[in-house]
Order: structure tokens, then C-alpha cells, then sequence
């Protein structure tokens, strides 16, 4: 499998990164083993989840995707297989970016995932209650510790993290080597008006998250009667079913049919094809589902069927 460099840090990556929000949400803890097996052993490396999660869930408080990803890094014996990246900053127990808050969630953190060390450790969202300078140096003060490798930062927009690489220049302190934006075939405007040109210029590797626009490119969600497939994400997908979003997957099918392959394996192979784009973010559920989606690793596609999907999606 060929690795991609993650901004100018030292980690190297699978082009696609497995997303821990099911983990003790939509699958459980024996699924969610099978699942990092597999995914590992197709080649892949790099696994995400953050302290949060999955905290929206009945019954849980948060902290159970790190939790189960430890108790499997425990059995497995494959932590050197791979790069494990979590988030501090928006889960109510631990909120927000201060030095304080960053000491303490990282060891709790590592203490769930059952490791010495997180490869890649996020800002979760933008804390403008906190200095930049307070939060990049408490990050500094983890890396030096040995306790986390590199930095990147979530949800943050062009101004602040334009800002934040900045502030790490003037005082000397570690940048954020990685962005994690919304972006997909179909929410394209926000990350490639403002955030693309940032992140090509600085050279800051893209883990981009809800890469299947909430499962709608996966083509399974055609009409308003297909909503009722999914109680979790119906709801979210509704808003594509519109003329743009059946012309996209009209697209999506289309160039499908020619490499014999799924619409979410073209949706996600056009992301990996996008300049700065380090590895998308895709959750699986079940098995068969995760081998349709490493699947998008191995198809090439043509600079005219790239022309074809984004004049689609324009």
C-alpha cells in the first residue's frame, strides 16, 4: 500500500483513514475488532476517533470508541501497525482548548486507548476563549514529553488556522501538520474556496470527514422512500435529494459502470485524487462494507471522468 506523507510530520499514511464514531455506537465491541482486523490487514493504518465519542449514544458519557480501539490494541498486538489519531476540545466532560484541560484529556486519552503515545492528537474545534499561543504550547509540552507525535487541528476555518500556523512560527512551537474539514463530491464550496489554497500553500496533509456526504454518494439514498433505510442517517441525507445531488449521482454511476465498481468507492477514489487530499475518512459497519470501501484504493481514475464528476457537482 502506498503511504502519503501527513503535512512535514514524520507519519506516513494509507490514503484511507477508518472513522471510530461507530465504535459502541452503530457496531459493538466484537464488530468493532473484526472491523479494525480487517482494515489493517487490507493494508491500511491510520485509525480516528476522539475523546467524545460516542457520547451522543443512550447510555454512554463518552470515551467508548477510544476504549474499545485500546481494549483491540491490547489483543492484537498491531499498535505498531498503526497511526492512531483522537481529538480533545468538544466533549462537555473535557471542553475547550486551555493548557489545563489539554493536560488532562490526553492522559485520560491514553489511558483508554491503552497506549504511551497518540500518533496524531487534534483540536477538536477552534477555542477562541484561549490564546493560540497557550494551546500550541501546551500541545508542545505533550510532544515533548513523548506522550504525542504530531498535531492537527479540526473544524478550524482558514483565518484561524492561517492564524495558528503563524503564531507556531513567531514562537518557535509546533504547527498543525493536518486539517480534518467537511468535504465531499457534493460539499465542495466551503473547504475549496478558502481552506485548499491555505493547505497547499503550508503544505497540510487533509483528513477529510463525512467523505460519503452522510452515505448519499454511496448511491443507497435515491428518493424520499430510501430515508427510511437508515433511522441514523435518513435524516441527514435529505437535503441532497435534489436535482444537483440526482445529477451527481448520475455521475457517480456513470463513471462506476465503466471500472465495474460501487458509487462510494468513485466518490471516495476522486477525494484521494484531489491534490492535498491525504486520506478521506469512511466508516464501515459490517465487513462486506469495508471491503467495498479499501476497494477505492485501487481504482485510477481518468483525468477526463475527474472532469466529468466535478462539472457534476459544480
Amino acid at each position: 500500500m502506498q503511504q502519503r506523507p501527513l503535512g512535514k510530520s514524520s507519519l506516513s499514511i494509507a490514503p484511507l483513514a477508518f472513522g471510530g464514531n461507530v465504535f459502541g455506537w452503530s457496531v459493538d465491541e466484537k464488530r468493532s475488532f473484526e472491523l479494525l482486523d480487517a482494515f489493517v490487514d487490507a493494508g491500511f493504518n491510520l485509525i480516528d476517533t476522539a475523546d467524545v465519542y460516542s457520547a451522543w449514544v443512550p447510555g454512554n458519557r463518552g470515551g467508548e470508541s477510544e476504549t474499545i480501539i485500546g481494549k483491540w490494541l491490547k489483543q492484537s498486538g498491531k499498535r505498531n501497525k498503526v497511526v492512531i489519531a483522537t481529538k480533545v476540545g468538544k466533549w462537555t466532560d473535557q471542553p475547550g482548548l486551555s493548557p489545563v484541560n489539554i493536560t488532562q484529556a490526553v492522559d485520560s486519552s491514553l489511558k483508554r486507548l491503552q497506549t504511551d503515545h497518540i500518533d496524531l492528537y487534534q483540536a477538536h474545534e477552534d477555542d477562541a476563549s484561549t490564546p493560540l499561543a497557550e494551546t500550541l504550547g501546551a500541545f508542545a509540552r505533550l510532544i515533548e514529553s513523548g506522550k504525542v507525535r504530531v498535531i492537527g487541528a479540526s473544524n478550524y476555518n482558514a483565518d484561524r488556522l492561517a492564524e495558528a500556523l503563524k503564531v507556531s512560527r513567531e514562537y518557535n512551537l509546533p504547527r498543525y501538520e493536518s486539517l480534518q474539514p467537511d468535504y465531499n463530491l457534493i460539499d465542495r464550496a466551503g473547504y475549496e474556496k478558502d481552506l485548499e489554497p491555505l493547505i497547499r500553500s503550508e503544505n497540510i496533509g487533509v483528513i477529510n470527514y463525512y467523505s460519503l456526504a452522510s452515505g448519499f454518494l454511496s448511491g443507497k439514498y435515491r428518493s424520499e422512500s430510501d430515508l427510511a433505510k437508515s433511522s441514523v442517517r435518513g435524516g441527514a441525507v435529505k437535503k441532497y435529494l435534489n436535482p444537483r445531488g440526482m445529477q451527481i449521482l448520475a455521475a457517480l454511476d456513470e463513471v462506476a459502470s465503466t471500472h465495474h465498481a460501487k458509487p462510494a468507492q468513485v466518490a471516495l477514489a476522486w477525494l484521494m485524487a484531489r491534490p492535498g487530499i491525504t486520506a478521506p475518512i469512511a466508516s464501515a459497519t459490517s465487513v462486506e462494507q469495508l471491503h467495498e470501501l479499501v476497494g477505492a484504493a485501487e481504482l485510477s481514475l481518468s483525468d477526463n471522468e475527474i472532469a466529468r464528476l466535478n462539472s457534476a457537482s459544480e
